[in-house]
């Protein structure tokens, strides 16, 4: 038997890659970014839709945009996000899609089954 050669991403790839996976794996960011998917959005708007105060939200944003995962543009006093790319539409979109077929993922518990009587 022949064993098959895989090619695997380069650890730097891997690295970005996990990083990223991680800032979206916090619920707010994730509520923010899922929003954003609708459109354009305010800091406030955002706010609003994910729960938080704006300072909160603003943080969760810097990350963010710092990731290149969101866009930003100053009107005036405000500033306005955007999703970056339609890469990240594609990431949420197969991750929320996944989860809505495959149900939740089984949880791991130190629990023995109960003995039925």
């Amino acid at each position: 038997m022949v064993a098959q050669i895989i090619e695997l991403p380069s650890d730097g790839d891997v690295d970005l890659a996990v990083g990223m996976l991680r800032l979206l794996g916090e619920p707010t960011r994730l509520r923010i970014v899922w929003a954003l998917l609708q459109g354009e959005q305010s800091v406030n708007e955002l706010a609003q839709v994910a729960g938080v105060s704006a300072a909160v939200a603003s943080q969760h944003l810097a990350k963010l945009r710092l990731a290149r995962l969101v866009r930003s543009r100053r009107e005036g006093t405000r500033i306005y996000y955007a999703v970056d790319d339609e890469h990240v539409r594609g990431l949420l979109e197969a991750a929320v899609v996944h989860v809505a077929h495959r149900g939740p993922p089984a949880t791991t518990s130190s629990r023995r089954p109960r003995a039925r009587r």
